[in-house]
């Protein structure tokens, strides 16, 4: 096996060397206190150890720790897949129907404006599971291996005393889309039913635990995954550990059409109605892919809907963290893209749903959010909210104090394509997205800018526009102020892939490939891997 990347293997023991010896060290102001010099090896040594990791975080980073029982909160983590903010009746959408999910926005912290920090699968993903930016770990392009360096979600947790457990699509892996990932690759999660990626929801593969044997889902397989976390909830329920459980569905994805059929019945496509911004050369086959697309939706409604009656049924709702949300969005022909695009910078593919419910900590009553969450402020909450220490190595913003209705000033959200491939766009671009307002650059310099309020479609690009000079400037120094703080210079494209040492195809993605005889794309005798600097 040939392992490349070599310049990332550089630059990750240069940089991750300096910032991993440190994973929590104590702030000047002791609002957080933290594990101090404890470098990934020392923490996963402790963590097989069993050695207790605690401690309360301070009152302005978690104002609910105080009324916390003393058994942590078990935490679900449902996660969609190019489910786009605007796709449910919650949301106002006239076609769709997700009955479970609008009452269940009824009583959960809605965050209305959800923001995918790159738009895409794989580096949503990292920065879930990392708390991080995608420059910062270089998981920025689809099927990339996210380094065992890289502190990461399970292993926090596991490190507080929770049981973890991991259902569905993970792409994260980087060594193939149905090959066997072993143990020592999943980022520390132990209960483990998973395929790297597959769209194929009536002939869905997965392996399990440490068996190296694929195996199939039974029917449609976000049903099959749904029951499988049922029956893990119900287990669990009896225990005393906490556990985190995240249950990774492939939909709503294309392809679209393989929905289930009863419930694409639902949705003729001549009845659709499309945003205005969908231009008319596009809404033939936008409404053709927008019924399989909504049917995909009810589907998953449905499974939310019986996952969540289980905890429920074992009562454990009230102590227990319930998250819904999506990696990013779909355009549906949206701006003049094609149908299952993503990659863009328009609310259609960087917003998606966010609902977190938990009332014991003060998240159980209907509460919109305005203000922005990004992606690796998702860790960095979920971790204040059951009081376990933030590690130094996240990123993101503790955003407990919205869940919980303490703080409710503006924010914005940085987000960004470094180097987009196979969607219509050359250039990188870097944003911000406030509550109100969108703020696109490229490398060639501010290119769009949007009042979401007075113009939810983003038809009126007010760059350049004189009324709207201090508005642009504004949200400029936002922008650059977020790019200083990550370290990001918005260079073009090539300078990052060449940086971090990827060879790309000529649409600009990192090849993949499939193990097993029925798929094409068959692995090659040789192939490079995005290989940890660990095991060199």
């Amino acid at each position: 096996m040939e392992f490349a990347y070599g310049g990332r293997i550089l630059k990750l023991l240069i940089v991750r060397r300096e910032r991993l010896q440190k994973l929590n060290v104590c702030k000047e102001d002791s609002k957080r206190r933290t594990m101090s010099n404890l470098d990934r090896r020392k923490f996963l040594k402790n963590m097989a150890a069993g050695v207790a990791v605690g401690g309360i975080i301070g009152s302005e980073t978690n104002a609910c720790a105080g009324e916390l029982t003393s058994r942590k909160p078990n935490i679900v983590y449902v996660l969609a897949d190019q489910w786009r903010a605007l796709a449910t009746g919650y949301a106002g959408d006239p076609n769709v129907k997700t009955p479970y999910l609008d009452e269940l926005a009824a009583r959960s912290a809605n965050f209305e404006t959800a923001v995918s920090v790159c738009p895409v699968c794989t580096p949503y993903r990292a920065s879930l599971m990392t708390g991080r930016y995608p420059l910062s770990t270089g998981m920025f392009l689809n099927d990339l291996y996210l380094p065992s360096e890289e502190l990461c979600m399970a292993e926090i947790f596991k490190q507080a005393g929770y049981d973890t457990g991991y259902i569905g699509k993970w792409h994260l892996d980087g060594h193939g889309r149905d090959v066997y990932i072993p143990k020592a690759r999943r980022q520390g999660f132990d209960y483990w039913k998973v395929l790297e990626c597959t769209h194929d929801y009536n002939n869905s593969l997965y392996y399990a635990g440490e068996d190296s044997k694929i195996r199939k889902w039974k029917g449609y397989d976000a049903y099959a995954q749904t029951k499988d976390a049922q029956q893990y909830i119900r287990e669990h329920a009896k225990q005393e550990k906490p556990f985190i459980l995240v249950l990774s569905y492939g939909g709503p994805h294309f392809p679209h059409d393989s929905a289930p059929e009863k419930i694409k019945d639902l949705y003729p496509p001549e009845s659709i109605k499309l945003r205005p911004n969908v231009p008319s050369t596009k809404k033939k086959v936008a409404q053709k892919e927008a019924q399989g697309y909504y049917a995909h939706c009810t589907a998953i409604d449905s499974c939310v809907s019986q996952l969540y009656k289980t905890i429920e049924e074992v009562d454990m709702a009230e102590e227990t963290i319930f998250v819904f949300t999506s990696d990013h969005g779909e355009m549906l022909g949206s701006q003049g893209h094609p149908p299952k695009q993503k990659q863009c910078p328009w609310d259609e593919s960087i917003r998606v749903p966010f609902l977190l419910r938990y009332p014991a900590g003060g998240a159980g009553k209907g509460r919109k959010v305005k203000a922005p969450i990004n992606t690796p402020d998702i860790l960095p909450t979920l971790l204040s909210l059951a009081a376990i220490d933030i590690p130094e190595t996240i990123e993101g913003e503790d955003l407990s104090g919205y869940v919980t209705g303490e703080r409710s000033q503006e924010r914005a959200a940085l987000f960004m394509m470094v180097s987009p491939w196979s969607c219509g766009l050359e250039k990188g671009f870097r944003g911000v997205r406030t509550s109100r307002y969108t703020y696109v650059r490229d490398t060639d310099g501010p290119w769009l800018m949007y009042d979401n309020q007075s113009d939810p479609c983003q038809l009126k690009n007010l760059v350049g526009n004189t009324n709207y000079s201090e508005l642009q400037k504004e949200l400029e120094a936002e922008l650059q102020k977020k790019l200083k703080k990550t370290g990001d210079k918005l260079l073009p494209k090539e300078h990052y892939i060449k940086e971090w040492g990827y060879k790309t195809n000529k649409s600009g993605a990192v090849g993949y490939w499939f193990e097993h005889k029925h798929r094409n794309n068959k692995r090659p005798i040789t192939y490079p891997v995005v290989q940890s600097p660990e095991k060199h």
